[in-house]
């Protein structure tokens, strides 16, 4: 099977369906499935264009999701959406705001933030029948995994020490059998981190994965000079054991595709 695979494109239609004609994604005739580990929407302004594209691919069983951080990061939101919208109550959850999830919402239900907190349960209920809450996110695998691959967002479930300094990661052998609270907490590692320095690893196979921008991995690992100033590469990162996607797409206006078989 032929795999293509991005990661993070948060809503940036056009630089992620760039990114797939330039890998010949919608001219290969052969058998081929899209995966995408995680973080779909938020930052971008085409959030109904990807959710669309997206059901299509659903319907047409040419894609593979990986549910991200901002995917919980959603449905966190509408579980407390009366808190994070009610008059005075959102600032201790500024993050709703900063992450673009608010923002998401917004264009998914084609309301503004005025109308939504005027009504604030009318808005929950056009929220949660959107496509992207009652279709999509039910559809994202914590995981999936071929014969020499793993696609994760994060990283798989490791063991850590909250209390170390720095804080430790070890490989767990039982990752897939991790709860889903443990599953949470993995989509937020900085993969690139815990395969690069705790040799966190799957044994004879690559994990593929997002989250944490690519360039991390060329300036911390590699040979760029910058992290995201000038000579930063935002390509996708490939080391032992590890290929990191996220480009970064709000700061580098690129989302990275590569093309597996296996």
């Amino acid at each position: 099977m032929r795999y293509y695979v991005l990661s993070d494109p948060h809503g940036f239609y056009t630089e992620m369906v760039e990114a797939l004609y330039n890998k010949g994604f919608f001219t290969d005739k052969s058998p081929r499935k899209l995966i995408i580990c995680g973080d779909i929407l938020d930052r971008g302004r085409e959030a109904l264009k990807v959710q669309t594209l997206i059901m299509q691919m659903m319907e047409s069983q040419e894609i593979i999701l990986i549910r991200g951080n901002h995917e919980d990061l959603a449905l966190e939101f509408l579980d407390h959406v009366q808190i994070y919208l009610g008059e005075k109550k959102y600032l201790p959850y500024i993050h709703h705001y900063t992450n673009g999830t608010v923002d998401t919402f917004m264009q998914l239900t084609g309301m503004n933030l005025s109308t939504a907190v005027s009504d604030i349960a009318g808005f929950e209920k056009k929220a949660r029948l959107t496509p992207y809450v009652r279709k999509i996110i039910p559809a994202m695998k914590d995981y999936f995994e071929t014969e020499h691959y793993i696609f994760v967002h994060g990283w798989i479930s490791c063991f850590t020490d909250n209390l170390s300094r720095p804080r430790e990661f070890h490989y767990n052998p039982k990752w897939r059998e991790a709860s889903r609270i443990e599953w949470e907490n993995a989509r937020w590692y900085n993969g690139i981190a815990c395969a690069c320095s705790w040799n966190v690893k799957e044994p004879s196979k690559t994990i593929v994965c997002g989250h944490y921008h690519s360039s991390y991995g060329h300036h911390r690992y590699g040979e760029s000079k910058s992290e995201f100033g000038a000579g930063a590469v935002f390509s996708p990162f490939y080391a032992d054991g590890i290929i990191a996607l996220d480009g970064c797409t709000a700061y580098s206006g690129k989302v990275n595709c590569i093309v597996i078989e296996d």
